[in-house]
């Protein structure tokens, strides 16, 4: 017997058994459960704003992942592939669940299956290969909503940063781009700008359900000129200047949840760009594991459960609570060259904000995290301690570059852990800017269908550089080697 076919898309409706994910009945379809559906190609903050504003529509959100043939088909090569992209979208904290292999045309059945009525999308066209409207369908039903797509951000732009290596899209300091002081354009367009920054960051800390606060978010202010900030300026052979200690200021930007009473306060840092599976991966890895810890310590009993929803107002909450450090755009370009990061420290942090694994975020975190920076954190400064953990993974992604261990302080104070390899480990914003370039002609040709230009120059130009920035690594490796020892 031939499988069932949506008669308009097309498409296959699988039968009980055969659904991507369960449930294999279908669900009673509510208004407030929504749809979204898309290829969510290295998941970037524009992605987490279409789902927060979905999500803002009702109480359950779920989004369909096109599989990569069909991508390939109706819009060209994906950077990521399916797993990839599910792990992305599952992290997402807007997300209630990921249905994989979603027709690429939004199909009725589908949607219904899964009890949505309503699908959502961005006030921009997707077209399949035939240049027909996605939603033409659902349009046509009156199950269709719209909401404003994240301006300044979109896949096509982060390739085309990638094959043309522009650095512009770089923050020197994340707190004057808010007030207005940093950017192209006049003051009133900084700041115009500045404050959609703001508005950005305070919806993005937003809880599940997009409105409520969660996320606690800071910027931190060195006391001291940062040894990054030294080595790249023109006295970077100087020896004077304060030795960078850790201490510095932190600005509340958002005023999300503070720890909860027996939460376990962790930190992690990085630069997180093109924050992508091997991020997420460890985020999930770190919260496993403190899971783990956590059941160890009665957590998860019924009593200890219990007494949490009495004293929390019938609210649970988990025995981790995760802040992350993020990296300044110079202090990552120092160490890896080239114009890395290819998000810049707003883009890199909204993706940090919108995860599900994340509690706090510290934009403009030191590199290093001596033991009086993290002593001063938010999270821990009330009581005047350090951290129950810092949590690192083996990446070579931003390698030491000093004689100086940037975790020794987090080791010699009996803190650090660092986590076991996963199935992401090899996945950076280095291994996805070699897909890009391995596959220069296919991205080449869809750069041009978006109207980017003169992306074929670039890509060359950008392997000549990759090498050259891994050879001024491994020089530096060299000189530390030789002055310390291997």
């Amino acid at each position: 017997m031939p499988p069932k076919t949506d008669p308009e898309v097309g498409c296959v409706i699988p039968e009980h058994g055969e659904w991507p994910v369960d449930p294999q009945e279908d669900v009673e379809i509510r208004e407030e459960r929504l749809w979204i559906d898309g290829c969510f190609d290295f998941f970037h903050h524009g992605h987490a704003g279409v789902m927060l504003q979905s999500r803002r529509l009702g109480n359950e959100l779920v989004v369909g992942l096109h599989g990569d043939e069909e991508i390939a088909t109706n819009k060209g090569p994906t950077v990521m592939n399916l797993a990839e992209r599910v792990a992305a979208v599952n992290a997402c904290r807007f997300s209630s669940k990921c249905v994989p292999h979603a027709p690429y045309v939004t199909s009725l059945p589908w949607i219904s299956h899964y009890g949505c009525q309503y699908v959502t999308h961005g006030d921009d066209i997707t077209s399949d290969a035939s240049g027909n409207d996605c939603y033409r369908f659902v349009k046509k039903a009156g199950r269709m909503k719209i909401v404003p797509r994240t301006p300044g951000i979109s896949t096509t732009d982060l390739v085309g940063r990638m094959l043309l290596c522009t650095k512009d899209h770089f923050i020197k300091s994340l707190t004057d781009s808010v007030e207005g002081k940093e950017g192209n354009g006049g003051e009133e367009e900084r700041t115009a700008r500045g404050k959609e920054m703001e508005k950005r960051i305070h919806e993005y800390a937003a809880a599940p359900n997009g409105k409520d606060p969660y996320v606690a978010i800071y910027t931190f202010k060195s006391k001291h000129r940062s040894p990054e900030r030294r080595r790249s300026s023109v006295r970077r052979n100087s020896t004077s200047g304060s030795h960078d200690t850790g201490k510095g200021t932190f600005t509340p930007l958002v005023s999300g949840l503070a720890p909860r009473p027996g939460q376990r306060v962790v930190y992690v840092d990085g630069g997180f760009d093109l924050f992508s599976s091997g991020h997420i991966a460890f985020l999930q890895l770190v919260t496993a594991l403190e899971q783990d810890l956590g059941r160890e310590r009665g957590w998860y009993t019924d009593e200890a459960r219990s007494k949490r929803l009495e004293e929390d107002g019938g609210e649970d909450y988990p025995p981790a609570y995760i802040v992350a450090g993020i990296h300044d755009d110079e202090v990552i370009n120092y160490y890896k060259g080239i114009n890395y990061p290819i998000m810049n420290i707003f883009e890199r942090g909204l993706c940090a904000v919108q995860c599900r694994y994340i509690h706090a975020v510290v934009f403009g975190a030191p590199y290093t995290p001596t033991k009086t920076f993290l002593a001063s954190l938010p999270a821990t400064a009330s009581n005047n301690s350090l951290p129950d953990a810092v949590y690192h993974g083996p990446t070579s992604f931003m390698p030491a570059t000093t004689a100086t261990d940037p975790y020794a302080d987090a080791k010699t104070s009996g803190i650090f852990q660092q986590t076991p390899d996963h199935d992401f480990q090899d996945v950076n914003a280095a291994q996805i800017v070699q897909r890009i370039l391995d596959r220069r002609v296919d991205y080449e040709e869809r750069q041009r269908k978006k109207g980017a230009k003169g992306v074929g120059e670039g890509a060359l130009r950008r392997e000549e550089m990759e090498q050259e920035a891994e050879e001024e690594r491994e020089r530096r490796r060299g000189e530390v080697e030789r002055q310390f020892g291997a």
